[in-house]
């Protein structure tokens, strides 16, 4: 039977059953029996009729079959889409489907992927404008059109759109045209979109921790629960000397150094397993079977289900970090010239004998060694020669007294023994002697050279004189000065009296912070004559103090007080600007051609801005900068030299002159000396004073003044105080003399007296040598 179609079914059905219907109702013998009906009705017509009803039923009977059908495929494709939607709803994905002729978006779960409130439809417009991030944009309509024109066979991108919220989140695009036309033009894209904002996060951080592990100075191994290698680092091949390839699959064991028992590393491994970490020093052994020491950390690492899958172990090699510090604790106890303890430690060690002699009811004694004469042998050895001798000097100490008691460098040439359990003093005072008699030979201070050289001893004792470590070393270091002015080479145990110095020079430095403003410093002047014509070319201002409660202080005392305590700032100051004013002075009477000679301290160079300060009393006296020489000691420079030199030649930019002063005493360096930008050299009245008597002074001299003219200086000779002197300096081509001879240090108004009555020709009378 042939199928009709379920349109021409539906029109039958609404033609024939009315009429069908329609004729049964208003026949008269509709409801009458058929033995009746066929009484009025011909035949045929009963016979359509029935046809007709026949006919009706089964189209009836049809259309509800079709009806069924069309509610179980309709129920399967609501089902099917619920299925459809619960997918993409457990995944969080989105369905699309493009039609490229009506230029519309359709999206299923789109709520899914961007938040309630997303549309399930959108022109193509809008999902260009609003959904998609402005710079993605070229790219995923470039790769849409290599699609459609089939130079791809998949559409697939990632890019960032916009969600409900407006935040921009990362999705992977996937689709296919699924319908073409006639001409094979596409009308139809289709695909899936995914949230892959959480994995493009991880793998960013994935390969940010790779670049992490690939740049640390650690090592890092990954390890698997049996103590596998699993994969290691670029540091870690570094440190090991063992590759990647040549650990993975190897047992941790394989760095096991012999520095530690196999129960050490199998109890570490234990406490790991145990507790999922361990941290320390281990000791661990190189590829070449060198072994180092590391820092070692070990931690557990779990899997998402919260399961340990791996160890990570994180590697530092710290064997030179050890060794600095066992180096820069040896450097903060000991001293690094003779292998003694140093202040510090002495200070612990003392104060620890002092606890345990107040427990014990004993006594601590304390002895302050000072080697006499030093810096001669210093100077005339040199440091080398002088590092040697405080070595042997240790040595000689350490064997002198028992092994329980410490011998300690304080610095220079200074040493301390602390004596524990001290029965009496006469105890202390043969331990002295014994130190004083094991200094009667000579020290070997090379193969060439034995010295000999005596110390001084200052004795101190706990707790008869003091309680504390400083108290005690203070106490002994005042009795060795004592005995240095008893003649040295001896020993003196503290008493009261010693402290007379001491208060002596609180009282001097006391007095000394109010001198300045007091008034108390004066200027004296002491010319300098050129040798060549007689002429005083300039003077050297000298410093001197009257104080009012302690009378005259010699500048022996105080200047070292005042550098000390930094008053010699604020004092230099004030001897630069009372120098150059008074040669103002000077100069308005006519001694235009004198210059004016003016120490400077040490810290004047190092800690003022004296460029500065004295560029602005040159601006304010008027006087010529090329009129003023400042004077720095040879030692002073010495000591200093990469300091001073840079504050040296600002001055000399300046325009004033630089003199060396006291040349001779101090250990000089040459190479230093030809770079410093200086103008003068003034020999120190040490070496003329004997000059007459003493050939070897004479020879000194000598070379210093060929010496000086060879380096085109300027040479002075001080304290010049005969003719026998001034005649010898004359021969040797000295340049300037200074010393009594000429004239003593003058106030300002007796030396413009003197300058302006001499007469050069005074010279002349003074007989040259032959």
């Amino acid at each position: 039977m042939a199928k009709i179609p379920v349109t021409s079914a539906r029109r039958l059905w609404a033609v024939l059953v009315p009429t069908a219907w329609l004729g049964l109702l208003l026949s008269p013998v509709a409801v009458a029996a058929p033995s009746e009906a066929s009484k009025y009705l011909p035949a045929s017509q009963i016979a359509l009729l029935i046809i007709a009803a026949m006919l009706a039923w089964l189209l009836w009977w049809v259309m509800r079959k079709r009806r069924q059908q069309e509610k179980t495929l309709l129920a399967e494709i609501r089902e099917r889409e619920a299925r459809l939607n619960l997918a993409l709803w457990g995944s969080g994905d989105e369905f699309w489907d493009w039609n490229i002729r009506e230029n519309s978006v359709y999206r299923l779960g789109a709520s899914q992927l961007l938040g309630q409130g997303s549309m399930d439809s959108m022109s193509t417009d809008d999902w260009r404008t609003h959904s998609i991030h402005p710079d993605d944009l070229p790219r995923v309509q470039k790769l849409l059109q290599e699609h459609i024109v089939g130079h791809s066979e998949l559409y697939e991108s990632e890019h960032r759109i916009r969600n409900v919220r407006g935040e921009w989140i990362w999705v992977r695009a996937r689709g296919k045209v699924v319908e073409r036309d006639a001409g094979g033009s596409p009308l139809r894209l289709a695909g899936t979109a995914r949230d892959i904002t959480l994995i493009r996060r991880a793998e960013r951080e994935r390969r940010v921790a790779l670049e992490v592990l690939r740049s640390m100075s650690e090592a890092v191994g990954v390890i698997d629960l049996d103590f596998r290698f699993i994969s290691v680092n670029p540091a870690f091949s570094r440190i090991t000397g063992y590759s990647e390839e040549e650990v993975v699959g190897q047992n941790s064991r394989l760095l096991d150094s012999s520095q530690h028992s196999s129960d050490f590393y199998r109890r570490v491994r234990d406490i790991l397993e145990r507790t999922g970490h361990w941290a320390g020093e281990m000791w661990q052994k190189r590829k070449d079977s060198e072994e180092f020491l590391g820092w070692i950390e070990m931690s557990e690492v779990r899997d998402a289900q919260g399961m340990r899958s791996h160890f990570v172990a994180v590697v530092n090699d710290i064997t030179d970090k050890k060794r600095a510090e066992q180096e820069l604790r040896y450097l903060a106890n000991y001293d690094t010239l003779t292998g003694l303890p140093n202040r510090a430690l002495l200070s612990e060690r003392l104060g620890r004998a002092i606890v345990r002699a107040r427990r014990q009811e004993t006594r601590v004694a304390v002895l302050f060694l000072d080697l006499d004469r030093f810096k001669d042998i210093n100077d005339s050895l040199g440091h080398a020669a002088g590092d040697r001798l405080l070595k042997a000097a240790a040595t000689r100490l350490q064997a002198t007294v028992s092994a329980s008691d410490t011998v300690a460098r304080l610095g220079g040439d200074e040493f301390t023994v602390v004596l524990e359990d001290v029965e009496s003093l006469p105890a202390v005072e043969r331990m002295a002697r014994e130190i004083l008699n094991a200094f009667s030979m000579p020290l070997e201070v090379d193969e060439r050279h034995d010295v000999s050289i005596t110390p001084s001893l200052g004795i101190s004792l706990y707790p008869d004189h003091a309680l504390v470590p400083t108290d005690l070393l203070k106490f002994a270091d005042t009795a060795m000065y004592q005995a240095k002015a008893e003649g040295r080479n001896t020993y003196q145990i503290y008493n009261e009296t010693m402290d007379a110095e001491s208060r002596r020079r609180a009282t001097v430095l006391a007095s000394l912070r109010k001198a300045l403003d007091r008034g108390e410093f004066r200027l004296v002047f002491q010319p300098r004559m050129a040798l060549a014509d007689g002429r005083i070319t300039g003077v050297e201002a000298l410093l001197r103090w009257h104080s009012a409660e302690l009378g005259e202080i010699s500048p022996v005392v105080f200047i070292p007080l005042a550098e000390e305590s930094g008053l010699i700032l604020p004092i230099g100051e004030w001897v630069l600007e009372e120098a150059c004013q008074t040669l103002k002075r000077w100069r308005n009477h006519g001694l235009t051609e004198l210059s004016i000679g003016i120490n400077v301290s040490v810290l004047q160079l190092l800690r003022s801005n004296l460029p500065e300060h004295l560029t602005q009393v040159i601006e304010d006296t008027g006087v010529p900068a090329n009129r003023i020489e400042l004077e720095v000691t040879e030692s002073m420079v010495m000591q200093n030299a990469e300091q001073t030199t840079n504050v040296l030649n600002e001055l000399r930019k300046i325009g004033v002159s630089l003199a060396i002063d006291d040349f001779g005493t101090g250990y000089s360096s040459l190479v230093y000396l030809k770079r410093l930008p200086i103008d003068t050299l003034k020999i120190d009245k040490e070496f003329i004073g004997d000059l007459t008597r003493d050939p070897d002074d004479e020879a000194i001299t000598a070379t210093v003044i060929t010496m000086g003219h060879s380096l085109g200086l300027n040479v002075i000779a001080e304290g010049v105080e005969t003719e026998q002197q001034l005649s010898y300096l004359r021969e040797q081509g000295c340049d300037e003399i200074q010393g009594f001879w000429l004239s003593p240090p003058l106030d300002s108004h007796r030396c413009l007296a003197f300058i302006r009555s001499w007469q050069p020709g005074t010279v002349a009378a003074i007989p040259a040598p032959y």
